[in-house]
């Protein structure tokens, strides 16, 4: 983030900023043993173009760095694929390699593509085969979606193990804690938590849970047009 932001930032994203990557090696050999490796080395995936995408989702650069770095990240979950940011305004997903390469593919739709088909040759409307959101998605949204918000994309090397990292912001309030929580997908067959789930101290909940609570979301009226409004320009 400090050497990024003594670059200017570009008119507009070309080809090969959706390609390219920095890379840091460092040599720890006299400080803070306790808490970091000897050797390790980082790895930016298109610097530019997540530079771009914290912008437009009104993420301040210098935050974002605090957000990783002050403290370190927890746990989230007992998959142990989601890490928190110390201050929960983060999401840290753990990829594997062939991940890494699916948001490689994507990214371009998912961000900017200018030109008559595009600067990397994709037309300008999305088509049917495409699982990510069209070109210049992003872009024309103003940021305001519903979709996951990309912020970063990691490679941490240490004693030749790779650890991928997407970072992502945190749907949920940093500020309330979440005091119940379901997992709702449209659906009575097979959508009830189990005995052992319930016994949990903050359990995931389902559908038919839902229902037998007779449970109600209240959404103002303004909140609930914007919130069809983006969902709708999300699936279409």
């Amino acid at each position: 983030i400090n050497e990024l932001s003594q670059v200017p930032l570009p008119v507009m994203l070309l080809p090969d900023d959706f390609k390219a990557s920095s890379k840091i090696k460092v040599n720890n050999h006299l400080f803070n043993r306790e808490n970091l490796p000897s050797h390790f080395k980082f790895k930016e995936y298109c610097p530019q173009v997540f530079r771009n995408l914290r912008e437009r989702f009104g993420v301040d650069d210098q935050d974002y760095q605090v957000s990783l770095t002050r403290s370190p990240p927890r746990w989230a979950g007992s998959g142990r694929r989601l890490l928190l940011s110390a201050d929960r305004t983060l999401v840290l997903k753990e990829l594997s390699s062939e991940d890494v390469a699916d948001v490689h593919g994507l990214l371009s739709h998912y961000h900017q593509v200018r030109g008559a088909r595009g600067a990397l040759g994709v037309p300008e409307r999305g088509c049917v085969t495409c699982v990510s959101p069209c070109p210049q998605y992003v872009v024309q949204c103003h940021g305001q979606t519903l979709l996951p918000r990309f912020l970063g994309m990691y490679r941490v090397s240490v004693d030749s193990e790779d650890t991928y990292l997407l970072v992502m912001r945190n749907l949920f309030s940093h500020r309330l804690p979440v005091h119940r929580k379901y997992d709702l997908k449209g659906s009575l067959v097979d959508r009830e938590a189990s005995d052992k789930e319930k016994g949990k101290e903050l359990p995931t909940l389902k559908d038919v849970d839902f229902l037998n609570k007779n449970e109600k979301v209240f959404v103002e009226e303004e909140q609930q047009r914007e919130f069809m409004d983006k969902l709708k320009r999300d699936v279409e």
